[in-house]
């Protein structure tokens, strides 16, 4: 597909009005309009159109769609979109449940129509650099990936808990970094608020490659945190993702100094080296893979399927956390 992209927007919340900001910023790309069903034209960004129903944006003629409504809506509207031949980006999680999910990868496989979910963080420039290395071999056979989610409320949630709002990011990024899928998960949750969604989900699982990962995820803590670590046998990486800094801890292999008291640490602290690496915006990077798909032009996309195996594992999450048990998932 050559020439310029008629681009549409559906929901103009926090994320959604993001989404139209970057769009507006992208060579041959044209925001033909949104669609809020809350008709707050004061928050639309200038000189786009707010109409009041997804068949009025389609009928303007779009050739791909961004869905940054929440997330119980995501079913109907991505059905609709499907249906109509519309190539569509739908922010996470792809669904509130995974029945619902299914229904809208099935649609969109169906009706032979590109589909991909706003998994952002995929697109973070520390994460994207660590996974490279970790393709390339530098940490050897992993060990552990442990991830801390951690700040205030956020007051644009109105419909999921923590799990699926924040804790859905640390399982789709465990899966992609390690290319390992969840073998069995353990959790328990917390209510503070009083709300029957949890506030709070502290976690721990196995990947089918045999690494250990843990997860603390909460919108509880006064300061924000967005931390991943990956250790392996030649050190470990630790992430943060507010600042895109990676940094590398190198093991290093030394013989005992103080006898049977360290005769079983097996390394001890080598070298430490912060990466100096470009700090695109992940939105920008993302939406330009996502328009570089709907070209046909090869693009790094987060597939439907990816979106479903990580609500998947949410829900087992949830499941977990409501009968003490550990949950075992199938490949």
């Amino acid at each position: 597909m050559r020439g310029t992209l008629r681009a549409g927007v559906i929901g103009l919340g926090t994320m959604g009005r993001n989404h139209t900001r970057v769009l507006q910023s992208l060579p041959d790309i044209e925001l033909v309009a949104a669609v809020d069903i809350h008709d707050h034209p004061h928050q639309a960004p200038m000189g786009i159109d707010v109409l009041r129903s997804i068949r009025d944006l389609i009928d303007r003629g779009i050739d791909f769609c961004v869905v940054a409504t929440p997330t119980r809506t995501h079913k109907e509207i991505g059905l609709e979109l499907a249906e109509a031949g519309v190539a569509t980006l739908i922010e996470k999680p792809l669904a509130h449940d995974y029945k619902s999910t299914q229904v809208i990868v099935e649609a969109f496989a169906r009706n032979d129509v590109l589909g991909c979910v706003g998994h952002i963080e995929r697109f973070n420039p520390a994460l994207q650099n660590m996974r490279r290395r970790l393709a390339c071999g530098q940490l050897g056979n992993l060990y552990q990936v442990a991830t801390r989610r951690q700040g205030p409320f956020p007051a644009r949630i109105i419909d999921t808990g923590v799990i699926l709002d924040l804790a859905i990011h640390d399982i789709d990024l465990t899966t992609w970094v390690t290319s390992s899928s969840y073998r069995c998960v353990s959790a328990r949750v917390a209510h503070p608020s009083g709300s029957d969604r949890e506030d709070l989900v502290s976690a721990v699982a196995e990947l089918s490659g045999g690494v250990v990962a843990t997860h603390l995820v909460d919108w509880l803590s006064p300061f924000k945190e967005r931390v991943m670590t990956v250790m392996g046998e030649f050190g470990c990486f630790v992430a943060d993702t507010l600042t895109s800094d990676l940094t590398f801890y190198q093991s290093d292999s030394q013989s005992p100094r103080w006898g049977r008291v360290s005769a079983s640490q097996k390394v001890s602290e080598g070298c430490i080296i912060r990466y100096s690496i470009p700090k695109l915006e992940p939105l920008l990077t993302e939406l330009s893979n996502f328009a570089a798909a709907v070209r046909g032009e090869s693009a790094q996309l987060v597939t439907l399927q990816e979106g479903l195996a990580a609500v998947c594992v949410a829900e087992s999450l949830l499941e977990s956390a409501e009968t003490g048990e550990t949950v075992e998932l199938a490949d």
